[in-house]
């Protein structure tokens, strides 16, 4: 998506990010309302496609298998909060340093789209059994509303973790990074 919608949005897709590079002083702060709302939309209509698709085989059941995010006994691998606030802090922690490293003007240009991808990547093999990965809380938010229940008892903590992993993402380049671009 990075080499597809980059050059036009910057490919903010997700929320924790977009705060992110505002914190890093990336992105203006009047834009991320308008941002966060296109986010949360276009992850509505994902999760109301991934529905479709998902529901069209038997058996199906959405509170199990359709890609939402949970801890305790809705982790996928049975993770207490606390697991899964160090993770979803961390990975997102991770990603923005790594979004920020790679678009950095001081990085090697062109390259940015296959950083920003295979730490995603990463993130995701690492995550998926701790909280099912959300680091995005739009994503997050389209399968909770289409799943309701559980999924949005705990939507709270898949934007308040993931928010705070970017901002401290942006502290941290901030501070590794010199703050010079």
């Amino acid at each position: 998506m990075a080499f597809a919608i980059g050059h036009i949005s910057g490919c903010h897709l997700n929320p924790a990010v977009s705060f992110g590079l505002w914190a890093g002083g990336r992105f203006p702060g009047k834009e991320l309302l308008p941002y966060i709302v296109s986010q949360i939309l276009g992850a509505i209509a994902a999760g109301a496609v991934l529905f479709a698709i998902a529901s069209g085989q038997p058996g199906f059941d959405i509170s199990n298998g359709f890609a939402l995010n949970g801890f305790g006994e809705h982790s996928p691998g049975g993770f207490s909060m606390t697991a899964a606030l160090i993770t979803e802090i961390v990975m997102t922690m991770m990603f923005l340093i790594v979004i920020l490293g790679a678009t950095d003007k001081r990085a090697p240009k062109g390259l940015a789209p296959i950083a920003i991808g295979l730490c995603l990547t990463l993130i995701h093999l690492i995550s998926i059994p701790v909280t099912n990965t959300s680091v995005n809380p739009a994503r997050s938010t389209g399968v909770a509303i289409i799943a309701g229940g559980w999924a949005l008892k705990q939507l709270w903590f898949f934007w308040l973790a993931p928010i705070a992993g970017g901002l401290l993402g942006a502290v941290v380049y901030r501070f590794i990074g010199g703050g010079k671009e």
